[in-house]
């Protein structure tokens, strides 16, 4: 009998295929749109600054404006310096009621306002005669908080401190030195702004302003 031929069993060899390793992204290099930073093959979006607008508004020679410190004032000059290689013009503002003399750059023209108009002095009128908020904080704070409104500049906020004040008498031991201190602050820049809007002299603003407060009899003893 012929013999079996022996077949070698040929082992298969598997191939191992080599993994791609995976490159990790980590947080710094992906690009975070939502909070607008850049991955490391953006460039950063370079905006723009707008410069902010000057403002328009001129004042003339002789009109009166408002300088929030000091209250009510007249332009009396609108002059010129120069200032290294800067050409500077500047409003001179008289405040009648203080002896002093402002000098106001005009690109500075945010610290004054032009003076009220005739609705508001209007409701000024209206806010002395309502009824005065007593509040019970305090004094030392709500000294405070009057003085920051007399020196806003808001013509509001300075009628309400009249308002607030006003104790209807001229008795001096009804008020404390300070409380009859601002009082009287806030009632001759009241009194001033109501005197350029309306035109008129200071004896009728204080009628004027003292038959809103029901202070008419005061006004009537001293006259």
């Amino acid at each position: 009998m012929p013999k079996k031929k022996k077949v070698k069993k040929t082992k298969k060899v598997k191939k191992i295929k080599k993994v791609k390793s995976l490159k990790v992204k980590t947080p710094l290099k992906i690009a975070d749109k939502k909070n607008n930073i850049p991955g490391p093959d953006e460039k950063p979006e370079i905006k723009k600054i707008k410069k902010q607008p000057t403002e328009k508004r001129i004042y003339n020679l002789k009109d009166f404006v408002v300088y929030p410190k000091h209250g009510v004032g007249k332009i009396t000059s609108i002059e010129k310096a120069k200032i290294g290689e800067i050409d500077i013009q500047f409003y001179k503002i008289l405040v009648e009621k203080e002896k002093l003399t402002l000098t106001v750059p005009i690109n500075q023209q945010s610290k004054l306002r032009p003076i009220a108009s005739i609705n508001q002095i209007n409701k000024c009128v209206s806010i002395l005669k309502t009824k005065p908020k007593i509040k019970r904080t305090m004094w030392s704070r709500r000294a405070q908080e009057y003085d920051q409104k007399i020196n806003s500049g808001k013509i509001y906020e300075l009628a309400e401190v009249v308002k607030d004040l006003n104790k209807n008498t001229d008795i001096i031991a009804d008020q404390s030195y300070s409380e009859r201190q601002l009082f009287e602050k806030a009632y001759e820049r009241l009194k001033s702004e109501f005197e350029a809007v309306l035109k008129v002299s200071p004896e009728d603003v204080q009628k004027k302003m003292d038959k809103a407060l029901g202070r008419t009899n005061i006004s009537e003893g001293a006259e």
